[in-house]
């Protein structure tokens, strides 16, 4: 079963003064004038949160599951008290379902008149709510904890979720009025992502879900229920509570390109010091170019790939929102970008993804004939947004090449000026230069070369706003200058410049975009500048993001101290932010915030794996 490919339907509600009720269950989302008190008491107390918090020592994790994540009310009640109450070196992930989302609007209006203690965690909700899309959800709710919202049946996600939940909160609308959110196997799957000593709290006594929690291997208690109500039960996993503890310490990154600062200012927020390895500086590679487009291309079709780029997208938007960039005009825009369909294959599958529905309409709009507009995305200049990224006193930049490294304990990395270093964790961000490294020349990645020309602007090309891509793309001006591009050259490691390739990115772009062309000059088009450059991408097209794995050993052995972040073709800053979390959590033993499919689908071992026709071996931390 895939985890998320359905398309979602937004939550129907009727207001009653200041209560939502959902239409497609005919039932309250919280106690009208009572919702605080009764989340409080239901799930805070009932899983003994505030002294479970005020127990928690340094690094140490705590993980908060949920079945229905509704208005968010019992998340930031839990964070708050998370906040109130924790060591203050300690983290919270909270792990929530959702198959109907509030619209932006309604969750406002729904957390609009919370206590003021509440009013700076529900901001950063509001800030990062996701669109419409199956899938999950990365939320920073405060840099000691994250939501990862689950977007689709609540089954399907908890099934493909990686996380090891230490209190549930069993939160549903009436199992009367929604069977679905009550199911056996749905409690099976909540037993099996449960850690020994797990906790649960709901509102309901129906003997189904006493009978069903109990059957999956619960503990179960009935108790009084809040405000008058008969019962509501609450329990727990069998099993000795065992402390979790994040992992920190010294991390080398192989890379000062997109992949390796995302990575390395990912690790940082997580407490690890960073040492970046580049001996051509900040963006000197495929990174460097004048401007880079934010976007992915749209597809009906919700393969493991297709989701990837779709949830990869916006989550690079709220990342580039959290980080606040771009920061000025002259670093770029998050203003939409246009798609031109560059083909009749393009058109037609453009016009299937607006069928569909499976891109959120807010997200992706029609516009004008064979074209999308693709809302919130933009351009940016990849230079700039690295060293953003490198900010961070944690971060050091070494101006050396990792030449190898040899695993063990301690890891030693050695540089090209024969100098040894230990570290606690490597980090490989070097794309195709990666199989330059004794031991990994059986990485199965593509060389394809690419030249993009720099362009003069002219007074009717200054006003344009938007980046544009057709087969290539087209930027508005930064410092005068358009990026018209680029050329793609397979298998090809030659970065010289080619006067030959200005001509044809001219050339495609006065087939896709005649006017643009004509504004540009025509056939006196200025190139004043061009750059080339050596992308790397896997036979699969998708990145590879995860521990190291090692085809020499029967069966294959991970190097658990050993990450890849790198294979991202022409999308480095779309894709690189959500590698960069995932390969960070990874390494820092924190459950990532993808489903195990898409972990599976990014895992370096895939190729192994495929080789010898067995199923990916990825598992959830313990």
């Amino acid at each position: 079963m895939s985890a998320h490919p359905q398309k979602l339907q937004s939550a129907r509600i009727a207001w009653q003064d200041d209560t939502p009720r959902s239409l497609h269950y005919d039932d309250c989302y919280f106690m009208p004038g009572r919702g605080e008190a009764e989340s409080q008491a239901v799930f805070i107390e009932a899983n003994r949160l505030p002294p479970r918090f005020a127990d928690l020592g340094a690094d140490e994790q705590f993980v908060i599951g949920e079945t229905g994540f509704g208005t968010g009310l019992n998340v930031l009640l839990a964070a708050r008290c998370f906040l109130d109450h924790a060591h203050p070196a300690s983290t919270l992930d909270i792990f929530s379902a959702e198959l109907h989302p509030l619209k932006p609007a309604d969750l406002a209006r729904a957390l609009a008149r919370r206590q003021p203690s509440l009013t700076h965690l529900a901001r950063a909700l509001l800030s990062a709510y996701p669109p419409l899309a199956a899938g999950h959800h990365l939320v920073r709710l405060h840099p000691r904890v994250r939501l990862v919202l689950m977007l689709g049946d609540a089954e399907a996600c908890w099934r493909h979720c990686p996380a090891r939940v230490d209190a549930w909160f069993l939160d549903g609308f009436a199992p009367a009025r929604n069977r679905q959110m009550w199911t056996p196997a749905l409690f099976e799957a909540l037993a099996e992502r449960s850690r020994p000593g797990a906790t649960f709290a709901t509102f309901t006594a129906a003997s189904a879900v006493r009978d069903g929690l109990h059957r999956a291997g619960f503990e179960v208690e009935r108790v009084a229920g809040f405000a008058g109500k008969r019962h509501r039960l609450l329990g727990r996993r069998p099993g000795a509570p065992e402390r979790r503890f994040s992992r920190r310490g010294r991390a080398i990154v192989a890379g000062a390109g997109l992949a390796g600062c995302t990575t390395a200012r990912a690790l940082a927020e997580r407490g690890w010091q960073v040492r970046v390895y580049d001996p051509a500086g900040v963006a000197g590679a495929a990174s460097g170019n004048l401007a880079g487009v934010v976007y992915a291309t749209a597809s009906a079709h919700m393969t493991p790939q297709n989701r990837f780029y779709l949830l990869a997208l916006i989550h690079a938007l709220r990342h580039l929102e959290y980080f606040g960039f771009p920061a000025q005009a002259d670093d770029g825009r998050l203003n939409g970008v246009l798609q031109y369909a560059a083909d009749e294959r393009m058109a037609n599958k453009l016009e299937q993804a607006l069928a569909a529905g499976t891109w959120p309409g807010d997200l992706l709009q029609r516009h004008g004939e064979n074209s999308v507009l693709i809302n919130g995305a933009g351009y940016l200049r990849p230079p700039r947004w690295c060293r953003r990224l490198l900010d961070h006193p944690a971060i050091e930049l070494v101006g050396r090449r990792v030449r190898r490294f040899h695993t063990g304990s301690p890891l030693r990395v050695e540089d090209d000026q024969a100098q040894t270093e230990s570290t606690d964790r490597l980090f490989l961000c070097v794309a195709e230069a990666c199989r330059q490294l004794p031991g990994l020349e059986w990485l199965p990645l593509k060389r394809i070369r690419g030249q993009v020309s720099y362009v003069r602007a002219t007074p009717a090309s200054l006003r344009w706003q938007q980046a544009i891509c057709h087969a290539g793309y087209l930027t508005p001006a930064l410092d005068g200058l358009h990026c018209v591009g680029a050329t793609f050259d397979f298998n090809n490691p030659d970065a010289e410049i080619r006067p030959g390739d200005d001509q044809t990115n001219l050339a495609q772009l006065r087939s896709h975009l005649p006017g643009h062309w004509e504004a540009l000059g025509g056939e006196a088009i200025e190139v004043v500048d061009r750059r080339a450059a050596v992308r790397c991408q896997t036979p699969d097209f998708l990145p590879l993001a995860g521990p190291l794995a090692d085809p020499r050993h029967l069966p294959h052995r991970i190097e658990a101290n050993v990450f890849l972040n790198l294979a991202h073709g022409s999308r480095g800053i779309t894709h690189t932010p959500m590698c960069a979390d995932l390969v960070a959590d990874l390494a820092s033993g924190r459950s990532p915030a993808l489903d195990t499919e898409l972990i599976a689908a990014l895992a370096p071992e895939r190729f192994i794996v495929r080789k010898r026709r067995r199923e990916p071996a990825w598992k959830p931390p313990e």
